[in-house]
């Protein structure tokens, strides 16, 4: 792949596993570490990835999910601010 992609990867426990999400790509994947899991997700996002290329279709994704290109890179969009809420 002749792109660099900067993702933004969030872990989580969730039982006897660990769950690996690229939330601005929509993949996710898991391990039974977390090393597992971290390496799980990177196959899984340079899988999604290659398979865009493939169809044809790499840009529009990117653009799609938020992601802005500088020379060579992808670049996920930032948050001016996060927060947690509460409902009521």
């Amino acid at each position: 792949m002749a792109h660099q992609i900067v993702f933004r990867a969030e872990y989580f426990r969730e039982g006897d596993l660990y769950v690996a999400r690229a939330s601005e790509l929509d993949v996710s994947s898991f391990g039974e570490t977390l090393d597992e899991a971290k390496a799980s997700l990177q196959e899984a996002v340079e899988a999604f990835l290659e398979e865009c290329e493939s169809m044809g279709s790499f840009e529009q994704v990117m653009e799609e999910a938020g992601f802005e290109k500088r020379d060579d890179q992808w670049l996920p969009r930032q948050p001016v601010a996060a927060e947690l809420l509460t409902a009521r």
